[in-house]
């Protein structure tokens, strides 16, 4: 969960490469490939986070049931 994320950083949290780490730290890239990859299979994904208190990711995927004849 964490600290949660600052209300004017959400809107940019699944753009490519964009990390609040230092220079050098990780690739910015875990949210975004995430999301593409959940929407290429039909999903939707959602974030919810107060400051201070922790952040929700919200992850929806289609059920695919396959029906003998």
């Amino acid at each position: 969960t964490g600290t949660g994320i600052p209300r004017e950083v959400i809107p940019f949290v699944f753009d490519p490469f964009f990390t609040t780490k230092p220079t050098g730290v990780g690739t910015g890239l875990g949210l975004s490939v995430a999301k593409r990859v959940i929407t290429d299979h039909g999903g939707e994904v959602s974030i919810k986070s107060k400051e201070g208190k922790g952040t929700t990711l919200l992850i929806k995927l289609p059920i695919h049931v396959e029906i003998e004849s």
